[in-house]
């Protein structure tokens, strides 16, 4: 690490360009490639997905994207001459525009069904020439414009569909602005020096912007959701200008004790350097242990939030140092080069409210230890009502022409008229279609149904389709009690001494059967993560009690972010005032990524302040002082990292996307709950009442285990200093149980 440092601080000008060039070459590329997203839900081998292969094997002519246009009457009836004169107009100037592919009305042949029974609502579907992902925003605004032309005073117009959510989405990235404004402030406030703020910005929006493009060329050769991008760039920011701050800090810290600027870069990434590749290790493995799941829709947004993780952590420790040597001494501030020219190096010795913090703690470890359990326990108790499913437009905020239209369809058809299923049969021969013929009949006789199709067969007879709404909405627990029912129950009976193969597919029962393949594949997830993480800690720290309560820590912030989570979303606390749209349940794949997020973002936190301590207990062997100085050391540096992440996660809620709130909301919480309350508070509680027990390890497993060190050990302030300004504990020191020499 040093000698990559020394390079780069040599051939800085060289490392600039180089990371531009990657850039702009990167950048290019994504520029001509275009982008290719998907958020195909269906999973090979489960009933839905068998249903859409089959459905897409029979009709393969319905692969475009289908939206819909909605229109209401306050008073009269659609049906009406002047209504029905506008809306046909605006129609068939839809129906000639490009990539459109056909429109279907609510008047005439084709429209039977597309007008309520109170006459007040009516629907026409466009269906495009592509699938959503692929569609040219302009030209779905062009379609828009055109049905809007139709409205009038009395007559409401309103847009669904996956195709129309584009003209919603907001082309500004004001989180993401608001994220690195909020970030700049921190950083100026803990540095006082403009340089110095703006390096960890820099680093992290070159990574950053160079992890974004290369996502949307990931998604060429692989499924990669659209949701993605944001989501690797949520992460890259917070942890980008985290681990630039450690090593900023570490670098600043060095040109106060009087080193040159090329010696104390170099030692910095060699220090914190080390740290933030350990750090970025494990946020990547974290990650990359969705791996283990085998679904190609997750696949995806592992390698591209771990591809945004390794592209930050390798412009830490290159780029960095480089610019690091561009501004010098300027790392400082003014004041603080003026203190240095007067008065020379002084030790940089923990003072202020971090070390009177670490010697409070040191006093009242049992109370302060009870009231952290306490505030994690009462915020993870929402967790235990966690109801898994998909949003969906009925979930966006009032004011979007997406939310109406759902509400207007909703009224005027029922709940269940936004998610019907899609009955798919295989007919092999007569008394299949016999009975096909007769599944109508015996659906409509079904609970929890509310309407059904006639029977629809393909060209060549083979295939036949029903369409089923349900009598409850599509995140109802009533629908998913029906499908269940229809699978177990209704539909085997049908079937019985027949050849008639019948699944039941659609959107909503692919979200179901996803729901359902994640949280049975999740508890293996878990375990693999914390076993990963746990021996990595074990490696580093040379212990079993460390491990330990790091996962049992990472296990309660995951949970407490979670009840958060719950209670804004699921439970609707908040989210009208934040903008967030209504309450409804919790993507069901939001658990696997945010437990590979937070254990990666807990690890940063654990092996920054457990480090300082384990380095410290190696030194002199005594368990309270080692707690007490690393606390005091590092909470200073830990909380400003926080406050970043916070400001960054924080502010995509902004985005505009339900999905990319949730995880903002979500990662803030946790990160918030892990630095203030978990590694500031319950974690140096703990290891005070454990006293040395925090740091035994069998000698068999100290013999076998090979010897690894996060940082190397740095020059400890004068004894006589350190405890001067700690203020320590005025008690009986604590026996050891084994000299500083065999903890080394």
């Amino acid at each position: 690490m040093p000698a990559l440092a020394r390079w780069c601080l040599r051939r800085r000008s060289t490392v600039i360009l180089l990371w531009l060039l990657a850039f702009i070459g990167v950048g290019a590329a994504a520029a001509v490639a275009g982008s290719s997203y998907s958020n195909d839900y269906d999973i090979p081998g489960t009933e839905a997905g068998k249903a859409t292969q089959i459905l897409q094997k029979a009709f393969p002519d319905q692969g475009g994207d289908s939206d819909t246009i909605v229109w209401h009457t306050d008073s009269g009836s659609v049906r009406a001459a002047g209504v029905e004169h506008r809306v046909t107009q605006a129609l068939d100037e839809i129906s000639g525009m490009p990539g459109v592919s056909q429109v279907t009305s609510a008047y005439g042949a084709e429209g039977a069904g597309r007008i309520s029974r109170d006459g007040h609502t009516a629907y026409a579907t466009v269906t495009f020439d592509q699938d959503a992902e692929d569609l040219d925003r302009g030209q779905v605004q062009h379609v828009v414009d055109a049905a809007k032309s139709a409205e009038t005073k009395g007559l409401q117009v309103e847009f669904g569909g996956p195709g129309i959510a584009l003209t919603e989405k907001s082309s500004a990235h004001i989180s993401e602005v608001v994220g690195i404004l909020a970030a700049a402030v921190v950083l100026f406030l803990a540095f006082g020096s403009l340089f110095a703020m703006l390096l960890p910005i820099a680093t992290a929006l070159v990574s950053v912007g160079t992890g974004y493009l290369a996502i949307g060329l990931l998604g060429h050769f692989m499924t990669v959701a659209d949701f993605a991008p944001m989501l690797g760039m949520l992460i890259g920011l917070g942890v980008g200008i985290d681990y630039a701050l450690f090593i900023v800090t570490r670098h600043r810290r060095g040109l106060r004790q009087g080193l040159p600027v090329k010696e104390a870069a170099a030692r910095a990434v060699a220090t914190s350097g080390r740290a933030v590749v350990f750090a970025g290790v494990t946020v990547c493995t974290a990650l990359l242990g969705m791996l283990i799941l085998r679904l190609n829709f997750l696949n995806g947004v592992a390698l591209a939030a771990s591809l945004t993780v390794v592209l930050t952590v390798a412009a830490s420790i290159t780029l960095l140092p480089a610019l690091l040597g561009v501004i010098g001494m300027k790392a400082l501030s003014r004041r603080e080069r003026r203190r240095l020219a007067e008065h020379g190096p002084k030790p940089d010795l923990p003072a202020g409210v971090s070390a009177r913090w670490s010697a409070f703690v040191e006093r009242h470890p049992k109370l302060l230890g009870a009231v952290a359990a306490v505030i994690m326990i009462v915020l993870a108790i929402p967790t235990f009502h966690l109801h898994l499913g998909s949003s969906d437009q009925g979930n966006n905020p009032a004011t979007t022409t997406t939310r109406k239209a759902y509400d207007l369809l909703s009224d005027g058809f029922g709940p269940g008229f936004n998610g019907p299923l899609t009955l798919v049969a295989d007919l092999d021969d007569a008394s299949g279609r016999l009975a096909f013929d007769q599944l109508p009949d015996t659906l409509r006789a079904t609970e929890g149904v509310a309407q059904v199709s006639p029977a629809t067969l393909s060209g060549s007879g083979g295939t036949g389709v029903i369409t089923v709404v349900p009598a409850g909405s599509p995140q109802s627990q009533e629908t998913s009690r029906l499908i269940e029912h229809l699978r177990d129950d209704v539909l085997p009976q049908a079937e019985k001494g027949t050849s008639l193969q019948t699944y039941v597919g659609g959107q909503t029962a692919a979200y179901e059967d996803f729901g359902s393949v994640v949280v049975g594949k999740l508890p293996l997830f878990v375990g693999v993560v914390v076993a990963l993480g746990c021996a990595l800690l074990l490696l580093a720290f040379r212990s079993i009690g460390i491990p330990l309560k790091a996962a049992a820590m990472n296990i309660a912030a995951v949970a407490a972010s979670f009840g958060i989570v719950v209670a804004v979303f699921q439970w609707g606390w908040g989210s009208g005032l934040l903008g967030l749209g209504s309450a409804g349940p919790i993507e069901p794949f939001l658990p696997v990524i945010m437990v590979a997020v937070l254990f990666g973002l807990s690890m940063d936190y654990q092996v920054f302040l457990v480090s300082r301590m384990y380095e410290e207990w190696r030194r002199t062997g005594d368990n309270r002082r080692a707690v007490r100085v690393g606390l005091a050391e590092t909470s200073r540096v830990i909380n400003s990292a926080a406050v970043i992440m916070i400001a960054v996660f924080g502010a995509f809620v902004l985005s505009g996307d339900r999905i990319i709130s949730m995880f903002g909301i979500g990662l803030a919480a946790a990160v918030a709950l892990d630095a203030f309350v978990l590694r500031t508070l319950l974690v140096p509680a703990l290891m005070h009442m454990l006293g040395s027990a925090n740091w035994w390890l069998p000698q068999w497993m100290d013999r076998l285990l090979p010897r690894f060190s996060i940082e190397p050990p740095i020059e400890p302030p004068a004894e006589d200093e350190l405890a001067t300004v700690l203020m320590p504990a005025a008690r009986t020191p604590e026996p050891a149980d084994r000299t500083p020499e065999s903890a080394a």
